[in-house]
């Protein structure tokens, strides 16, 4: 707030709630409106003791006033009024403007999430940011409100997918409240129904998450938009300070600050490339699908962003898709087709401040048209390490690599289960059929078991190859185990493990929401043989195709 433009139009005191068209400046003073009644649920106890809080922290009473959504008694420096910011939509790489109510897209932007301060603990600044914390004037005539069951979903999600190291905004607190409700479609217990079959009450809650900054992709296409189209004077400015911002916020580390703007800009841009390619990579090495990657869910920062419609996979399927409303184009394993296009509209919002910049404009060219090379290098590299070998560099890799992701489709087999048992380096493929969903009958077993065997076959003789080429540091079976175990996790945060926990939490039982945090947060560990048998097995067949579950339709 002090160092970009405030909308013109904006109230200073944030009573700015119903939906209106924002026509300049880079964000909305508003005021979170405070659940009723707030109880605590959890926190996250890693990012607690990261940031020097103490756990009583997450239950007195000004923290919980301050994060179910009252602001009016926090003290100063904190102000006492947030932020909300707009942004632009792009799907797949094409502008869409009648998303918002006044078919312009001047009214799209953080309909429900509301930034409340900005701190900066050991050296390192944190923005938090309300989700569910009341209208703004992008609510789109929403109520501006989270259910408790997203709010639970988006809370585990985020620290789970910390622990499996892959870039994340992060969890910090989740209140719901135990008066007031929220009606919302959904769907009826056991049904198959692709959309959501009733309407639903709802307690509404508020999951506080914590990032460097929320800037997203859209919203340097909002500024770039703007400035194209000779909005109002200022437009390249404001696209200039916004850019420099996320410089500042997301890569002063690899960015110098002497430079000029163009100088940075062609840094950024390189820098962006390299973050998205990894984070995608991570996506696919641990089951993740983000369901609905548009520009406006991607962060310009290069990590994981709004968990809607996610799911992680059971069954391998490339076209897996939790989402109902996502198509094909945001499947699995076209994610990294996804990003390009988000990093090709990322790269023409950047375009009008190398106008005059002949030099900079080519690098920047380069950067661009080089995105599915280094794609392609991380998903190589990713794909080699689950299957412990040091690279996929040669055709019989290749080949190895191609007749497994058949013989998964085929077989139907659990994906995570699958390279967890694979990492253990067995001497026959018996512990790999713990995966198997699908393992034929009478002939086609015989047939089926014969395929793994070739491919088991190649696998172990390509990783004693591997072992033995190098040389100068050869590496021992046990130590390639160890490795493959550090990137393909035991425990993943499988839908039809956090229905049950919010189903509970419904009730104001939270002792699941709980379990799974504990679990979820140490995916790659050797648990007991309880959780071993409770979150280590397959998928339950009557729970294939099931609403909720298998699909969802919104976030809610």
């Amino acid at each position: 707030m002090d160092t970009l433009n405030c909308d013109p139009d904006a109230t200073e005191n944030g009573n700015d709630y119903e939906p209106r068209q924002v026509f300049s400046g880079h964000y909305v003073p508003v005021n979170p409106t405070p659940i009723k009644d707030p109880e605590y649920i959890a926190h996250s106890k890693l990012f607690f003791s990261e940031l020097g809080f103490q756990d009583a922290m997450a239950e007195s009473t000004d923290f919980v006033r301050l994060f179910s959504g009252d602001i009016s008694q926090v003290p100063e420096p904190i102000r006492k009024v947030g932020w909300s910011t707009g942004y632009a939509l792009s799907i797949y790489g094409v502008e869409f403007t009648h998303q918002c109510p006044f078919q312009t897209g001047n009214g799209y932007g953080d309909g429900r999430a509301i930034s409340v301060l900005e701190s900066v603990i050991n050296g390192q600044r944190w923005e938090m940011q309300l989700k569910g914390g009341g209208r703004t004037p992008y609510c789109r005539g929403g109520d501006g409100r989270a259910v408790l069951r997203s709010s639970i979903r988006e809370f585990l999600a985020q620290e789970h997918m910390y622990a499996l190291g892959v870039c994340t905004s992060r969890s910090l607190s989740l209140y719901v409240s135990k008066t007031e409700t929220v009606k919302r479609q959904w769907y009826s217990e056991g049904t198959r129904s692709e959309h959501p079959d009733m309407l639903i009450s709802e307690a509404v809650a508020i999951s506080t998450r914590v990032a460097p900054s929320f800037i997203r992709v859209g919203q340097l296409e909002l500024f770039a938009r703007r400035t194209r189209e000779n909005d109002h004077p200022n437009a390249i400015q404001e696209l200039e300070k916004i850019v420099l911002h996320l410089i500042d916020r997301e890569y002063g580390d690899v960015v110098d600050s002497q430079l000029t703007t163009p100088e940075k800009v062609v840094l950024l841009a390189r820098e962006f490339r390299h973050r998205l390619t990894s984070l995608i990579a991570n996506w696919i090495r641990v089951g993740f699908c983000q369901g609905n990657f548009n520009s406006d869910n991607c962060a310009a920062g290069g990590y994981t962003l709004d968990y809607g419609p996610f799911g992680f996979c059971d069954v391998f399927n490339p076209q897996y898709q939790p989402w109902t409303g996502g198509g094909n184009h945001y499947s699995f394993m076209n994610q990294p087709k996804a990003a390009q296009s988000n990093f090709d509209m990322f790269c023409s919002a950047l375009r009008p401040l190398l106008a005059s910049q002949q030099e900079q404009s080519l690098a920047l060219d380069e950067i661009q048209s080089g995105f599915s090379t280094v794609m392609h290098t991380e998903m190589q590299n990713m794909w080699a390490a689950k299957l412990g070998l040091s690279t996929l560099n040669s055709d019989s890799h290749m080949t190895l690599l191609n007749e497994l992701q058949t013989l998964m489709i085929q077989t139907s087999v659990d994906y995570t289960i699958f390279f967890r048992e694979l990492s253990s380096i067995p001497d026959d493929i018996r512990p790999l059929k713990k995966s198997f969903y699908n393992s034929g009958h009478g002939s086609d077993t015989h047939q089926v078991d014969t395929r793994w065997i070739e491919w088991f076959v190649k696998w172990k003789m390509l990783l004693n190859l591997d072992c033995d080429a190098n040389a100068i540091k050869p590496r021992t079976l046990a130590e390639v185990s160890r490795q493959m175990k550090l990137v393909n996790p035991k425990y993943i945060l499988r839908e039809w493990f956090v229905m049950p926990a919010y189903q509970q939490a419904t009730a104001g039982n939270y002792t699941l929401i709980r379990e799974l945090q504990e679990v979820m947060t140490q995916p790659y560990s050797e648990q007991s043989k309880d959780v071993e048998d409770k979150y280590y097995r397959l998928k339950p067949r009557e729970l294939f195709k099931v609403g909720g579950i298998s699909h969802l339709s919104c976030s809610s």
